[in-house]
């Protein structure tokens, strides 16, 4: 049986109803420009774009049956908390300065897991916890777009 062709990817909120399939993905498999994903109805969809971009939780890859919803997959996570808002804006220099990968609320950050960084960041202050959660992180500085923006493509 042929993929059925992926030939636009729709933002969260840029599309409604039920949609045709659904493909779970951790945080490096929605960073692609060619795979076959394999929905969870068992089919096959070719994603085949001109550069790599970031697939977020929620969004839709049009095909010609339908949209297929992006989902994220839960993943092994450490959640780091602080004392105060301050102390968090501290906590997150160190993660930066360490180019690690991070995804920023209001009270707390998601990265990866790692007992040396976990490690490093409670003798700073912070309050680590394991969490298995969905990891969405920022977007590199150096990236052509920031986070929540996508490249749309026509074909």
């Amino acid at each position: 049986m042929p993929h059925t062709p992926i030939t636009d990817v729709l933002p969260r909120g840029a599309w409604s109803g039920e949609p045709a399939d659904r493909v779970v993905l951790d945080y490096d498999g929605r960073h692609r420009r060619r795979i076959v994903l394999t929905g969870a109805s068992g089919a096959e969809y070719l994603l085949d774009l001109p550069e790599t971009t970031h697939l977020r939780d929620g969004d839709g890859l049009q095909t010609g049956r339908g949209i297929v919803q992006i989902v994220a997959r839960p993943e092994p996570l450490l959640e780091v908390r602080a004392a105060s808002p301050q102390a968090l804006i501290r906590l997150a220099w160190h993660i930066g300065n360490r180019h690690l990968a991070a995804q920023v609320f209001a009270d707390r950050i998601l990265i990866r897991r790692d007992h040396v960084i976990a490690h490093m960041l409670e003798h700073q202050g912070a309050k680590v916890r394991e969490v298995e959660e969905a990891f969405d992180p920022e977007g590199g500085a150096y990236q052509d777009h920031g986070p929540g923006d996508h490249h749309h493509h026509d074909h």
